[in-house]
């Protein structure tokens, strides 16, 4: 039995993410589909490659995971699918699948270009549904890649903000914040060299700084913590409340680990 991961910026007020689920349906009614997340700000590239990145290898081998964060869509952006040793992307080329194929050997890349595999009319508004679906789904029934349209040698990589080598530790960023206030950083675990006695600190509403400890609720009620989250990188929290609203955390703000 395929799986199919949809991760989109359609939220679920509307009727976008159900009728791209009927499309994939009608075409593999045996895969399995699991919604990684449809609640990204609308048109958030960034947030959709780091959504995929940090969920695409808790998932079978050979499962497609579609991308549907487009606000190119109708435009002369590419749409392309992506395999690779363990798994099939399928998404807009503007980069939202490149932080997850960073860490994969790619092979092979294609353009949807054969419009055998599409719903007809393509609307130039909704290609989740009309391109991206089926797509998705003839990729989980076997259909091999090559036939979805010609080879590709390059496609569009958002950059990754690498951490700088400080005195004393290291600079990085806030690259997300999930719906606890939590600020992601680009600061993974191997940084702290074993170390379990760092601190970070910052500057955005005012001057922060707050400990490593391996939880949230190993400091006081409302004190920020940095602790190394699920993803693997380093988070700033808040215990029992929101580092996004206490501290003024945004995305892209700056972040130094400092390993004692």
């Amino acid at each position: 039995m395929s799986v199919i991961t949809l991760t989109t910026d359609f939220g679920t007020h509307d009727w976008f993410v159900g009728t791209m689920k009927g499309v994939i349906a009608c075409i593999a009614p045996k895969a399995t589909i699991i919604d990684l997340t449809h609640d990204l700000p609308p048109g958030d590239i960034r947030g959709g490659a780091f959504a995929l990145s940090a969920s695409y290898r808790f998932f079978p081998k050979g499962t497609v995971h579609l991308v549907v964060v487009d606000p190119g869509v109708g435009s002369r952006r590419k749409a392309i699918a992506v395999k690779t040793a363990k798994a099939v992307f399928v998404g807009p080329d503007n980069g939202v699948l490149s932080w997850a194929l960073a860490k994969e050997r790619v092979i092979a890349v294609h353009v949807l270009e054969n419009e055998a595999y599409f719903l007809h009319p393509v609307r130039r508004t909704f290609h989740g549904r009309d391109v991206f679906a089926p797509v998705a789904a003839h990729l989980s029934c076997g259909v091999p890649i090559k036939k979805f349209g010609p080879a590709l040698k390059r496609f569009v990589r958002l950059d990754w903000p690498e951490p700088r080598r400080q005195r004393g530790g290291f600079e990085g960023e806030v690259v997300h914040i999930d719906r606890f206030g939590n600020a992601i950083t680009n600061l993974e675990s191997s940084l702290l060299r074993g170390s379990d006695r760092a601190l970070c600190e910052g500057s955005t509403r005012r001057r922060w700084v707050c400990p490593l400890r391996p939880f949230f609720q190993a400091v006081p009620p409302k004190a920020p913590v940095a602790i190394i989250g699920s993803s693997g990188y380093l988070e700033i929290a808040v215990n029992g409340g929101s580092a996004e609203a206490v501290l003024g955390l945004r995305t892209g703000d700056r972040v130094a680990l400092r390993l004692a």
